[in-house]
């Protein structure tokens, strides 16, 4: 008899098991989005390190032009991408037809859609409740 657990301590057990699963993938989520989509250290279209000047310049080099972290040969095609969105581009790059136009339109859609994600007010709660408690609570 002295090895029955009463059904109080059970349900709460159980409930306890329920909110840390629930609490990782909480974790996981914000890790996923934080670490995967904004790392400043990567091209956001081919995944490759980004080389970083040693020395910090006086005023950044940020094109504005481009509104995303690319390595210099991303950068470019995204350049010629808005150039022949816009009627033009480099006539030379035969290979950037249609379905190279429709690959980087696909790209910068999921682009938006990520940082909608980031914008909407489930997320910021998500966030909100890891400032309030922190991950581990």
């Amino acid at each position: 008899m002295a090895d029955i657990i009463p059904i109080n301590n059970k349900l709460d057990l159980a409930n306890e098991k329920k909110a840390g699963l629930i609490r990782k993938r909480k974790i996981s989520a914000v890790q996923k989005v934080l670490q995967c989509t904004h790392c400043a250290f990567k091209c956001e279209k081919c995944g490759t390190q980004i080389e970083r000047e040693t020395k910090a310049p006086i005023e950044p080099k940020r094109d504005l032009r481009v509104p995303y972290n690319f390595c210099d040969a991303c950068k470019l095609e995204y350049i010629d991408y808005i150039e022949r969105l816009k009627g033009g581009g480099d006539p030379d790059c035969y290979w950037h037809n249609d379905a190279w136009i429709d690959a980087w339109k696909t790209w910068t859609d999921y682009q938006s859609s990520v940082d909608r994600y980031l914008k909407s007010k489930e997320f910021k709660r998500l966030l909100q409740e890891f400032k309030q408690t922190g991950p581990e609570k």
